[in-house]
């Protein structure tokens, strides 16, 4: 529903207490000419932000040293013309494009359009997407990208979704076979055996797990708490000459797959516009709920962002601040607002103007592995890459529901070994889309930077941030 941004975010570092002095946040040297809302991390390494004026895109390009800190912006395409959306389902794809659809408002008007455009970085432009077929709204969505590839969105009016093809970019459309609910307001998490977890905002507090397999959701038990909110809202209009009304069901905050195999559910407000948000955790072996705590100094996740950091901690937006879960408690960290998206560096990328610096580092098991790879590679060419856990343990973003910017996706990272100067080969037709894939062998496609220097070098496979160990190669 009415969103609480998107407006350029303004962070501020606080002396809070319990908070670690290794957490820094440092301010971009450089900031996006017309602001920078919803970010994704293209399989280049570079970073495409949406211009606060909704319509016009740029890209954020990280320097030499592979810093984005120092990084540089460069105008990239604009959207098609009529197709300005804000609050929209939106993914990169496996072959590295980026698709955005339909969105809560066009124009700045609440539209639940079915409007869509789908971003092809080789050629900087984006391309009209139609909607499904029957789909007359959108709006802002549920959307993830399945272990094979294809884009799945749920429609906010109903609870259907509708499954594209990236190869031939058409729509399937599936009835939503067991669903309990519309999908409205919902977010869904990517779980390690395939399957699509959300949790239920208008029949809160029941969850739902969708499997590709069957086509068809079934449920995942009560979260014990309910993370979803009273709404304030009655009718809303839209529809032509508002004659349709839609009646929202409230909110919900992001949910996070963690390293250790649990998902991490946060709560909106729990009365009228205020209230501290609950907690639950998802244990994706058991398949059970447990209670956790509830969100400090009255603070709730509604329609809110959250980040896995490296070293397993979750950090989420709260309305007030920012706060970072351990598996066991809270800590308040950052003040908001702004879009929350990890970077190849371990880093996380603030608003889209600043870079938060988590604390502690990862587990070894949880980095990508490379098990073979050619040692020597052309400028220009393409190569193939095999190993494990490339796609990393976790989608590693959430919303509440649309805004999905997930990270798990391999990219290539090659660091000539003379200069220390970092070049990154874009990554394209992933094996899979699955997480925490384990010991499975998985692949992906990198092409070498035809401007990239020669000579001894290091390449590494990065996944949300956690870098495999490095291999030697030469580049020609």
């Amino acid at each position: 529903m009415p969103k609480k941004f998107l407006l350029p975010a303004v962070f501020l570092w606080l002396a809070l207490s319990g908070i670690s002095p290794a957490q820094t946040i440092q301010r971009l040297a450089h900031q996006s000419p017309d602001g920078a809302g919803i970010c994704f991390l293209l399989t280049d390494a570079t970073v495409l932000c949406q211009g606060n004026a909704e319509s016009d895109f740029y890209k954020l390009t990280p320097d030499n040293t592979g810093s984005y800190v120092n990084g540089t912006w460069t105008k990239s395409a604009s959207l098609p013309a009529g197709y300005v959306p804000d609050a929209f389902a939106s993914a990169v794809l496996a072959d590295g494009r980026v698709v955005i659809t339909g969105g809560e408002y066009l124009n700045g008007a609440f539209t639940l359009t079915n409007l869509g455009a789908i971003y092809d970085p080789k050629t900087n432009t984006w391309a009209n997407l139609p909607p499904p077929a029957s789909w007359t709204y959108i709006g802002d969505s549920p959307s993830i990208v399945l272990p094979n590839g294809t884009y799945m969105v749920g429609n906010k009016l109903t609870k259907s979704m509708a499954i594209l093809n990236p190869k031939t970019l058409k729509w399937t459309v599936q009835p939503g076979t067991g669903k309990s609910d519309f999908d409205a307001e919902e977010g869904w998490t990517l779980l390690p055996d395939g399957s699509v977890l959300t949790m239920d905002v208008k029949n809160a507090p029941n969850s739902e797990r969708y499997v590709s397999s069957t086509k068809k959701w079934t449920t995942a038990g009560s979260t014990v708490v309910d993370l979803h909110s009273p709404s304030p809202f009655g009718c809303i209009r839209y529809g032509p000459n508002g004659s349709l009304c839609y009646y929202p069901p409230g909110e919900i905050g992001p949910a996070i797959l963690r390293p250790d195999g649990t998902v991490f559910a946060t709560g909106s407000y729990t009365s009228s516009g205020s209230g501290a948000g609950h907690t639950a955790i998802y244990d994706t072996t058991s398949k059970t709920w447990t209670v956790g705590p509830d969100f400090p100094n009255g603070d709730n996740a509604g329609d809110s962002f959250a980040a896995l950091l490296p070293n397993g901690d979750v950090l989420v937006e709260g309305i007030f601040s920012s706060y970072l879960w351990d598996g066991v408690s809270f800590t308040q960290t950052l003040s908001t607002p702004g879009s929350l998206m990890m970077l190849p560096t371990g880093q996380v990328l603030v608003g889209g103007t600043e870079v938060y610096n988590p604390a502690g580092t990862y587990q070894a098991g949880w980095a990508p592995t490379i098990t073979s790879v050619t040692t020597s590679v052309t400028r220009g060419s393409t190569y193939k890459i095999s190993g494990t856990q490339f796609n990393g343990l976790s989608q590693a973003a959430a919303f509440g529901d649309e805004f999905e910017t997930s990270t798990n996706y391999p990219l290539v990272r090659i660091t000539n070994t003379g200069t220390g100067h970092v070049f990154y080969a874009k990554t394209h037709n992933h094996s899979t889309m699955a997480v925490a894939t384990g010991s499975a062998l998985v692949s992906t496609n990198f092409d070498v930077p035809a401007t990239m220097e020669t000579g001894t070098s290091t390449l590494e496979v990065v996944a949300n941030g956690i870098p495999s160990a490095p291999v030697s190669v030469t580049v020609n």
